[in-house]
């Protein structure tokens, strides 16, 4: 009996294969959708097994025969956007048509707190939400938490057209990158938010993530031993079950001579850090969705990763573009903010290490980094100045997706020469020069002249870090201490909150900290 029990509650998690008295769509699909343009476009849902499924969109169609799974997916040509509103159809044993339409560009906006965080709560919402009205940006918000040990075939929410109704609940980064977008390429914006807060980021990501980062093989080996479709899986559940009918056989024993029976043994099939429960909850359910690309706001939850923060991310980007099925999704991702009390220590430390392994793991092709280090907030750990985020965030797909001719990144740490008693530090994307500015609420950055670069530290010889002065020369910046004959390394703004830091590009920009060894 207790085994049926469980075997029903699996095939309640799992569902079944059933018939469909209708055709139905992927609930991702909707009226005032957006489409992606310029890539295939794949419309899938469920009907009975083997029937034939045909779609039509803007004088295109196809075809396609749903599986024994009942699952279909139809894929439609290559289009353009055309500013027109379109009605999708799809036809089987039943006719749905989705009416307003749009062929445009799609994003998903995904991550914990930051990227959930609403417009209704960022700075200056009221103003905000009444000019909110963008007839032509598109919003999906994955609603609630979900996480499990199985993926979900179903998306819920429903599209809406952004207008001062719609957007107070939407994601603030989602909308504002989505808003600068809408304003130079002038083609509809979809936005699909997927968000959980306080979330690390291994349960977004999907298994086939782990098993294309060799470092990460411990989490490859927690997935299959927890997995209950695996060999592994299917030994731990046994094993369980075993412990199940022991502690049955006890607990009735003590119940009939009026003991207690105390708890039941505690069924364990979550992998390390959680892995993959929430992409099954909230992420599967899109794909293959066709979008241009993700924006990504995390990171907080897994500080004390530090610098492994790198391969962690490239498992998500891995991922995440395996199973939407475009190798060249687009991933740009925010740096952690500024934030908590100032550490005297010159070494730094704290965030400064996850920061390091967000800015490393740049070397994946296709990903950016907003660089976000000024506008924290040192008691709050959710900056309320969402606008800038989103604009930077924006300068990188305007830039590398869209052909602009834009400088679209602060300075980027490119290397180091010891020169004497001095080091000599050289960045990528100095744009129009380096400078000292000050940013100051949602104001453009403003050149500092007077001011002195902060936040640089020098190490000696014998390991030890010293606060260092520094100065800009040319492209370049000079670092040294008094002191220090023979440095070794440098840090940029490596605390969790580099109070005053200052390095920017002439565009207003901000350096990423950094460290050189």
């Amino acid at each position: 009996m207790k085994r049926t029990i469980l075997a029903l509650v699996t095939l309640a998690l799992i569902g079944g294969n059933f018939a469909n008295a209708d055709v139905k769509l992927s609930r991702v699909f909707g009226n005032h959708m957006v489409l992606q343009q310029e890539r295939p476009i794949r419309v899938f849902g469920w009907a009975d097994p083997g029937e034939k499924v045909s779609v039509e969109l803007a004088g295109n169609s196809a075809e396609g025969t749903a599986g024994d799974d009942g699952r279909f997916r139809v894929e439609l040509p290559h289009m353009k956007a055309d500013g027109k509103s379109h009605t999708l159809t799809v036809k089987g044993s039943n006719t749905i048509k989705l009416e307003d339409v749009l062929l445009g560009e799609v994003w998903i906006c995904s991550g914990q707190s930051n990227m959930e965080w609403s417009v209704a709560i960022s700075k200056n919402a009221q103003e905000e939400i009444a000019a909110a009205k963008h007839p032509n940006i598109r919003l999906f918000n994955v609603p609630g938490h979900v996480a499990g040990p199985v993926p979900l075939t179903d998306a819920r929410g429903q599209w809406q057209v952004c207008s001062p109704q719609s957007v107070p609940g939407f994601s603030a980064v989602g909308y504002y990158f989505g808003r600068a977008l809408q304003q130079k390429l002038n083609v509809p914006i979809g936005l699909v938010g997927t968000n959980w807060g306080g979330t690390r980021i291994e349960p977004w990501t999907p298994p086939v993530g782990f098993q294309q980062v060799e470092s990460l093989k411990d989490y490859r080996q927690s997935l299959d031993a927890t997995d209950i479709q695996s060999e592994k899986g299917k030994q731990t559940r046994q094993r369980y079950l075993d412990q199940l009918d022991k502690w049955l056989d006890v607990a009735r024993q003590n119940l009939e001579a009026g003991k207690p029976i105390g708890q039941p043994p505690r069924a364990n099939f979550t992998p390390k850090g959680g892995a993959t429960q929430i992409y099954n909850g909230m992420v599967h359910a899109l794909i293959p969705l066709s979008a241009r690309g993700v924006i990504w706001y995390q990171g907080e939850s897994n500080a004390g990763d530090g610098v492994r923060y790198e391969f962690l991310k490239e498992a998500l980007v891995k991922g995440w573009r395996t199973v939407f099925e475009n190798d060249d999704l687009s991933f740009y991702w925010v740096q952690l903010a500024n934030f908590t009390a100032p550490n005297e220590n010159p070494a730094g430390g704290g965030w400064g290490h996850v920061r390091e392994g967000q800015r490393r793991a740049l070397r994946i092709p296709n990903t950016g980094m907003a660089v976000i280090i000024d506008i924290g907030e040192a008691r709050d750990i959710h900056p309320r100045n969402k606008q800038d985020v989103g604009a930077r965030l924006a300068l990188w797909a305007l830039a590398e997706n869209y052909g602009h001719d834009i400088v679209y990144s602060g300075p980027l740490y490119k290397g180091m020469k010891v020169e004497g008693n001095k080091i000599r530090i050289s960045f990528d994307h100095v744009g129009g020069g380096l400078m000292m500015g000050k940013k100051e609420g949602l104001e453009p950055t403003k050149e500092d002249a007077r001011a002195e670069l902060t936040q640089f530290a020098i190490q000696a010889d014998d390991g030890q870090w010293h606060w260092a002065q520094a100065k800009i020369d040319g492209d370049t910046v000079v670092v040294w201490a008094e002191g220090v004959e023979k440095p070794k390394n440098v840090h940029f703004g490596y605390q969790s909150n580099p109070v005053g830091i200052n390095l920017y590009n002439k565009e207003g920009l901000p350096a990423s900290p950094f460290r050189t060894e």
